[in-house]
């Protein structure tokens, strides 16, 4: 990072950061953080480290992601601001067919602690594959949020059924939006085919209906409990995808409308300026919030075995998970990291996010 001469005093600076986000056709804009809980869902989760979760994002004002699994107690209980995420399983918005559900959806929708409404498309994890729930982990309570059968393995599908095309998608978004009394609403993807992105640009300019922000995930995203293949060589990494996806909003016009979020691998405060640098509004994190929680990285997320008690619905595991510790150090690893993000932004001689470009990072990648 290439520091100023005239770096700022940081006590000149504001002491957290929020971003808007809300386009023109969005009635309810959300003052969000610079920095939030990306998406992890209940049933991949357990209860407590939902519950400490969601509890770190109320005491220090930032969202947490619900992931595809819906909105479960444990993500209202603490009364954390949330970012409902809805996958290709439409979990707590289908039907018995499974198919997506405006009843259901509105009802979610509506709910105070739900302040936007995130469409997944794909996940850097695991990108063109669908969501997994083994079947261990589907418990009854699981399975009534989710609205299957219990203890049967959770396959979403690779792809969405309400939406065929980029025009549809966009439609979706509307009927989203209205459905929600004016929210907003947004997108989530890792950057594969480059023309599929360029078509859903072209569909915003003919359709006039823009999403009020587009998460972009890295293909090096991770989990536990997806195929080694897939998060090991499929997607585009973060900063390509992050990078093409800015250029492309910029390209068409579109930047005005839309903020850009995004998440894969952000751990620090100069991962987040990096990443702004690049063209971001807002970032995520999901690994170094699992840290903040006391994740060892043992990589049995998938087999209900986790040591700390994050992905586990063993009760006897999860009972090893002190929520208002936990809570208490996600909110306090918040905090400090914002705190570093101001600290590196004085540095640089800026004053503000909207003045950090890819002039102020430097990246050597040989000798």
């Amino acid at each position: 990072m290439n520091h100023s001469i005239s770096a700022k005093d940081m006590h000149d600076l504001p002491e957290d950061i929020r971003i808007t986000v809300g386009g023109p056709q969005c009635t309810k804009k959300y003052n969000a953080s610079v920095f939030n809980i990306s998406a992890m869902s209940y049933g991949s989760l357990s209860k407590n480290a939902i519950l400490a979760l969601n509890k770190g994002a109320k005491i220090d004002n930032f969202y947490h992601n619900t992931g595809e699994g819906g909105i479960s107690p444990y993500h209202l209980e603490p009364g954390g601001d949330l970012t409902w995420q809805i996958g290709t399983g439409y979990f707590g918005c289908r039907d018995n067919n499974g198919k997506f559900c405006k009843e259901q959806f509105k009802d979610n929708a509506l709910i105070e602690n739900v302040k936007m409404i995130e469409i997944k498309l794909s996940q850097g994890a695991k990108p063109g594959h669908g969501g997994i729930l083994p079947a261990k982990k589907n418990t009854p309570e699981i399975a009534k949020i989710r609205g299957v059968k219990p203890y049967t393995d959770i396959i979403s599908p690779p792809f969405h059924t309400t939406f065929h095309s980029p025009i549809q998608f966009m439609e979706f978004i509307e009927q989203l939006r209205m459905l929600s009394n004016g929210k907003p609403i947004g997108f989530k993807l890792c950057v594969g085919k480059k023309v599929e992105f360029l078509a859903i640009c072209k569909a915003m300019i003919s359709t006039k209906i823009y999403p009020d922000f587009i998460v972009v995930d890295g293909g090096e995203g991770g989990t536990g409990a997806a195929p080694l293949e897939y998060s090991n060589s499929v997607g585009m990494p973060s900063s390509d995808g992050l990078s093409f996806v800015a250029d492309c909003l910029n390209g068409f016009d579109l930047k005005q409308y839309i903020k850009i979020i995004n998440s894969g691998k952000i751990l620090t405060g100069f991962h987040i300026l990096r990443n702004i640098a690049l063209g971001a509004d807002i970032t995520n994190s999901a690994r170094a919030m699992m840290l903040a929680l006391g994740c060892i990285q043992a990589l049995e997320c998938n087999k209900n075995i986790c040591p700390t008690g994050i992905t586990t619905q063993n009760p006897e595991l999860m009972r090893g998970l002190d929520v208002n510790n936990k809570s208490i150090r996600v909110a306090k690893y918040h905090k400090e990291t914002v705190h570093a993000v101001i600290d590196l932004l004085s540095a640089t001689g800026h004053t503000s996010m909207n003045q950090i470009s890819r002039y102020d990072i430097n990246r050597r990648i040989n000798q």
